[in-house]
């Protein structure tokens, strides 16, 4: 254990209105370690507490805290993240305690994914980027988010969950289909039934440098019980994302785009609940000595909140170059207000690149606080966005352009 490390103890049980958790523990209720912010930590003992007598915290002196916690009470963190932090997620799971406090210690490559200059960021390929851009379409997007929005819900541990990512992997190879350079998989987790999804377009010239755009593909409602069941349309989140990811893949493949580097789009599995699948993915990166170039996250892009932003670029867990490098961006092609914010320790998928140590960005529909406040309940739902995809349209536009930049 490092220095400024303080190990506690938690006893005793809490409730949260009327409802009280102090179920005993089950055979099926796996026990896990999270890291999530300190902030986040006191509101989460707070807000519930926990059901067990001897749960170990240990805290940070760089603001994490690393929870044990079992497996049914991911649902009711992610629940209080949503509600008191306006954050999609904000904690990230791991199997053991190792694996957490090594998390926790990654502060030398945390530093250089933030502060690091990865690649080349000028911005050449103008008559390219804006001959796709025109080919965008908010009503595709509108549609690919009205048919992930039909699924009862995208739980990680649903069968709808793995039915809707079956739909994206379909959707994915009918794009690219024909395409030698191209091929969609799952990712199959161990640790749960929802798999990722990963299309990846082959580079022609530096293969071995790769460009990542991603966003979650499960969708969670409730705050308790069997999650399976509820309803959870998730159109905002995060079939926004998704929707508007696939919309980039069309036009890539309308345009018959030859990437120099490798493209790889993901949909990533068991965001909800701690990052699980965007963690594991970028854990096998590291592992294989990936050489990421860049990383965009999309979750949530429809809703426009902001009445004097359109994009707004998360500032922290992020790498500041490539965030200048969007911004410049949006300058350049779309042509939209946009501005910074600070999301929160581990509030979406970009958190896991960059505890690996890779550049990442997150561009935001709102700011945070102006945020889709229907998220994780019934009625996230495209309405709420006017039943069009016109503010989704802007992060396609933005998609295209950090894609085909990054690539040249």
């Amino acid at each position: 254990m490092k220095l400024g490390q303080t190990l506690l103890l938690i006893f005793g049980c809490f409730t949260l209105g009327t409802v009280a958790f102090a179920s005993a523990p089950t055979n099926l209720d796996r026990e896990f370690w999270v890291t999530i912010g300190q902030d986040a930590a006191l509101q989460v003992e707070k807000s519930f507490g926990f059901k067990y007598a001897s749960n170990e915290k240990i805290e940070f002196t760089n603001g994490i805290t690393v929870m044990k916690v079992r497996e049914s009470e991911m649902d009711q963190i992610s629940h209080v993240m949503h509600d008191k932090f306006h954050r999609c997620g904000g904690f990230i799971g791991h199997d053991s305690l190792d694996e957490a406090l090594e998390w926790a210690n990654n502060d030398s490559e945390r530093f250089s994914a933030k502060t690091m200059n990865f690649t080349d960021y000028s911005i050449n390929q103008g008559d390219n980027v804006r001959a796709m851009m025109t080919e965008l379409s908010a009503t595709n997007i509108t549609n690919t988010i009205q048919r992930l929005a039909t699924f009862k819900n995208r739980y990680y541990k649903s069968q709808t969950g793995q039915d809707s990512q079956k739909l994206v992997k379909e959707t994915w190879e009918t794009l690219v289909q024909g395409r030698t350079d191209a091929k969609v998989e799952f990712f199959r987790h161990t640790g749960w039934p929802q798999p990722s999804v990963i299309l990846t377009l082959a580079g022609s010239e530096r293969p071995q440098d790769i460009i990542v755009l991603g966003g979650h593909g499960d969708s969670i409602s409730g705050y308790f019980g069997d999650r399976s069941a509820n309803h959870a349309p998730g159109a905002d989140d995060n079939a926004s994302g998704i929707a508007t990811l696939t919309e980039v893949v069309r036009v890539l493949m309308t345009s018959s785009y030859r990437p120099k580097h490798t493209i790889k789009f993901m949909a990533y599995a068991a965001e909800e609940v701690g990052l699980w699948g965007s963690k594991e993915v970028a854990q096998q990166a590291k592992r294989e000595n990936q050489n990421i170039i860049g990383v965009m996250q999309l979750d949530m892009t429809n809703y426009k909140g902001s009445s004097d932003l359109d994009i707004v670029l998360m500032s922290d867990f992020t790498n500041a170059e490539q965030n200048a490098f969007m911004g410049r961006l949006i300058d350049e092609y779309v042509k939209v207000p946009w501005g910074q914010d600070r999301c929160g320790y581990a509030c979406s998928d970009h958190a896991s690149w960059h505890g690996q140590g890779f550049p990442a960005s997150m561009p935001f529909e709102a700011r945070m606080n102006e945020m889709n406040r229907r998220i994780h309940t019934p009625q996230d739902t495209i309405d709420l966005s006017g039943n069009n995809a016109q503010h989704a349209l802007k992060f396609a536009k933005l998609g295209v352009a950090f894609a085909v930049e990054l690539d040249n």
